[in-house]
């Protein structure tokens, strides 16, 4: 991936197998890194969604990496939420 190449995340809350809400942000910035720029793009959809911004774990990396997607779950955040996960996925 090219350093300050635009970055799509949708993010989808769900309880349970019901999804609650969907968004989709984009963001790009030619000086800034793919990790910075996504970065901001998760901090801008939790902004959009209205939730909290959950703890980055090492498997996060591991899943987005392999995957391009990964899951958020009730203990990655530090609030009370009203869902049981928050899955993002970057949209090539």
């Amino acid at each position: 991936m090219a350093e300050g190449k635009p970055i799509k995340l949708e993010g989808k809350l769900f309880r349970g197998n019901l999804m609650l809400r969907s968004q989709e942000v984009e963001f790009t910035d030619p000086n800034l890194t793919f990790t910075k720029i996504l970065e901001k793009c998760l901090v801008n959809l939790c902004r959009d969604l209205e939730v909290p911004i959950p703890l980055w774990l090492e498997k996060n990396t591991r899943e987005f990496a392999r995957f391009h997607q990964t899951l958020f779950f009730d203990g990655q955040f530090t609030e009370p939420i009203a869902f049981d996960r928050f899955q993002i996925r970057w949209i090539e």
